[in-house]
């Protein structure tokens, strides 16, 4: 989670989205949840989490798409509900992001003549009772320039704008090139003819400085314009056909709407070239907007309708549907219609080069490795499959595997080794049949090696002290080598990560028949040991000589990326057991995640203690003693208890967390960091979560549904189905009696993705106080790469 302060129809006459008005907390939103059995896209409110720095985006997608055409208002990061002016509608946009990223080219309508070329002056006003928004569609009445009425939808590659002016003779289009979310280096726009014009657009940077990348872009109008022009700078030149530029930069039309007030526009995108550009707009820009948006809607009922939730109140439900729409828009595709796109050695490839469908981008790892890769795994295993495969492809075409990506460069942003739990939960969910060995090799390289000076990756940074001494060493202020994170700056929390990727390493290497390998990875995976400080009883950094440093105080160590040793002590997937033993054993270990979580407070208000003692702030990161659940490293920590025979603890926890999340657009706890966050709410709900990111362990806790049908792909589930059951479910009745699997009574509190694949139907009793279920020895998930946890395949 990037964090500013740093660097920071269903048919096509479906009825629009209603816009709710209203107070402080109150967001347009998708009409009224519909009964059982209804449209689930009028479930969803794209405006959640566009307050407090939740960072999304409510303009139009569809899933996994290369354009998100959305407005931006001077937020940071694209649209802040806050903000009362629309400054353009740009193509591209990332969900949840804590740093400016994307913007490309911004269109905004005006009328007159155009005097401002910079748009935070020529921005429109807007009112949020009249903005509206669904999956695929928004809409908004601009307020400026004697009223305009703006709506937008999308198709993977193409974004289409319809505009409807008041009567004049000068309404025009805007095409910004050179003012972005990013940082833009150099900008190229050309007038082709009378309805189309075209740009290239050379950007760079993501909280910090990356390497520069390009979006190429064609716009096609559906009738003539009048006139046209470009400018650069504060200079307009009516009739400019082209101009090339590296400042503020863009091209306009205008048309004449005294008879017809409808312009339509198309957008589409590559960051393969121009051509590539015509062709998507070819392939994918000839429905009306219309058809378009019908189109849209349709996609998303598809991905949201793998899921049907019973039970529930209506805005549990409608919580629940945003999440999940917000769960299936990233990784985006970055290949053209026909299969080309641009490598990260800046070359041109296809996507038959390595068998895959569509080649994807944009990888938030450190984030999506830990909820969101596996549910990705869960609902729609082929395009998982190809973004493993397209990871992979990144190692074969820049030498190394990637940290975090945008688009076709590595930003280094974040720290650890998040790719391996990535790629090996990607093999553990059978998603790299046929390339188990091409991942196990890149994975090993990133393991045992430091990318060269002249790779722009930093990979894993440390590992020449952490393979030495056994952990990496905290160096504050050391100078950057490469643009982005330090593992160096982060020492502690870096060694934390790079165990736990050994110890699932260690497994998939056990599982292939490596077996030197699997012991080598297995031993590393011990070193969370190395940084257990037993004066504190807990981690602590490291400096260069070994000597622990920073302050003893857990809540203001030093050395943990966004966290605290209090945080981070959970972080230990791989070997809870050995974890909890030097802390002193699970009673101990129980009384700490008491305080941590601030149980006997949640007990009795779950809301507010997770509100007020939890929630500092969206960037609050450091000194504190409690549970942050707006932020990664210890998403996984309610589902400790389970570890330490008290599995009720995981659900008053979960339960709790849950009520951060809401349908509101502060219902957001944090950065969504590209459906991460969304992906915990999703899977929380349900009851099964991946407790050991990189494997196929699942963690379970009580759902908040009486009843939950997934719609599996046979391919990789042969039933086509699992249903969690969960009758009478309630806060009051929320504690788990039994389960069974398909019947057969079951103690332990996790499943595998085997028995997931064979089985049909887990059900849960609940009642009103804890029993004693889950609790006998054996219940909890094993270790995992360790000499205890290793063995035959799991998957």
């Amino acid at each position: 989670m990037p964090w500013l302060s740093r660097t920071r129809l269903r048919t096509a006459g479906a009825v629009l989205a209603a816009a709710l008005v209203g107070g402080a907390l109150t967001a347009p939103a998708a009409t009224a949840a519909p009964p059982d059995g209804g449209p689930l896209t009028d479930l969803v409110n794209p405006f959640v989490g566009s307050r407090n720095d939740g960072n999304t985006y409510p303009g139009a997608a569809v899933p996994f798409g290369m354009v998100q055409l959305s407005p931006d208002t001077g937020h940071t990061t694209g649209y802040g509900y806050d903000d009362d002016h629309i400054r353009g509608f740009s193509s591209v946009h990332i969900s949840g992001v804590g740093c400016g990223l994307g913007g490309d080219l911004p269109v905004l309508p005006t009328t007159g003549d155009i005097t401002e070329t910079d748009y935070a002056k020529y921005a429109a006003g807007y009112r949020h009772d009249d903005e509206s928004a669904r999956p695929g569609y928004y809409r908004v009445g601009l307020t400026s320039y004697g009223g305009i009425t703006a709506e937008l939808t999308a198709t993977a590659r193409t974004g289409k704008q319809r505009y409807t002016f008041p009567a004049t003779d000068k309404a025009n289009v805007l095409l910004n090139a050179g003012q972005s979310l990013h940082r833009t280096v150099s900008t190229r726009v050309e007038v082709l003819d009378s309805r189309t014009i075209r740009t290239a657009l050379t950007g760079h940077g993501f909280c910090q400085d990356t390497e520069p990348y390009t979006v190429y872009t064609i716009t096609r109008f559906d009738r003539p314009f009048t006139s046209y022009g470009t400018w650069d700078g504060d200079t307009v030149t009516a009739g400019s056909k082209g101009s090339t530029a590296t400042g503020r930069h863009g091209a306009y039309a205008r048309f004449d709407t005294r008879t017809d007030r409808t312009v339509e526009a198309t957008t589409a995108l590559s960051y393969v070239d121009a051509a590539g550009a015509a062709r998507n707009l070819r392939a994918e820009g000839g429905r009306s907007f219309d058809r378009t948006r019908a189109a849209a809607d349709a996609a998303w009922e598809r991905r949201l309708e793998l899921v049907r939730a019973r039970g529930g109140d209506r805005t549990l439900r409608r919580t629940f549907y945003s999440s999940l729409y917000r769960s299936f828009l990233a990784p985006n595709v970055g290949s053209d219609v026909d299969g080309r796109y641009t490598g990260w050695d800046q070359k041109v490839h296809r996507t038959a080069d390595f068998g895959g469908s569509a080649y994807y981008q944009n990888w938030s790892l450190w984030d999506t490795y830990r909820t969101q890769a596996q549910l990705l795994a869960l609902l729609a295993p082929r395009e998982s499959r190809d973004m493993a495969l397209s990871v992979l492809r990144i190692d074969k075409e820049s030498g190394w595997l990637p940290k975090w990506g945008y688009g076709t460069v590595e930003t280094n942003i974040m720290t650890g080794d998040p790719v391996t739990p990535f790629l090996t939960n990607a093999y553990q969910q059978g998603l790299l049949a046929g390339h188990e060995e091409e991942a196990y090799a890149a994975l090993k390289k990133n393991a045992d090696g430091v990318p060269p000076a002249g790779s722009p990756a930093v990979g894993r940074e440390a590992n020449a002290p952490y393979l030495k001494d056994g952990f990496v060493p905290y160096i504050k202020g050391r100078p950057h080598q490469k643009p982005g994170d330090s593992d160096f700056e982060h020492g502690a929390s870096a060694t934390l990560e790079y165990a736990l990727s050994d110890a699932m390493l260690a497994q998939m290497a056990r599982d292939l028949g490596h077996d030197a390998d699997a012991d080598r990875y297995a031993a590393r995976a011990q070193n969370y040991r190395r940084i257990f400080d037993g004066s504190t009883g807990f981690f602590r950094a490291r400096d260069e000589h070994g000597a622990f440093t920073g302050p003893a105080d857990p809540a203001r160590s030093e050395g943990f990326h966004e966290g605290t040793s209090w945080q981070y002590q959970w972080l230990v997937p791989q070997d809870l057991p050995g974890m909890l033993k030097l802390i002193g054993g699970k009673d101990k270990a129980d009384e700490r995640l008491d305080s941590f979580f601030a149980y006997p407070q949640l007990l009795k208000d779950p809301a507010r203690t997770a509100r007020e003692v939890w929630v500092n702030g969206p960037y609050d990161y450091y000194n504190a003693d409690k549970y942050n659940p707006q932020n990664e490293p210890d998403l996984i920590a309610p589902y400790t208890y389970l570890s330490t025979g008290r599995p009720w603890k995981t659900t008053d926890v979960v339960h709790a967390a849950l009520t951060l999340f809401t349908d509101t657009p502060t219902g957001m706890t944090g950065n969504d960091d590209l459906g991460t966050m969304s992906a915990w709410m999703v899977l929380s709900s349900i009851g099964v979560f991946p407790v050991q990111p990189g494997t196929d362990s699942w963690g379970l806790s009580t759902p908040v549904f009486d009843r939950v049908d997934l719609t599996l792909d046979r391919r990789y589930y042969p039933g086509g189905h699992f249903t969690v059951t969960a009758p009478g479910t309630s806060s009051a009745h929320r504690y788990v009696q039994s389960v069974r699997l398909d019947g057969v009574g079951r103690d332990r509190t996790y499943l595998t993705t085997g028995e997931l694949r064979a089985g049909r139907e887990l059900s849960f009793t609940v009642g009103a106080e804890p029993s004693g279920w889950g609790t006998g020895e054996g219940a909890a998930p094993p270790p995992v790469g360790t000499a205890a946890g290793a063995g035959s395949p799991r998957h």
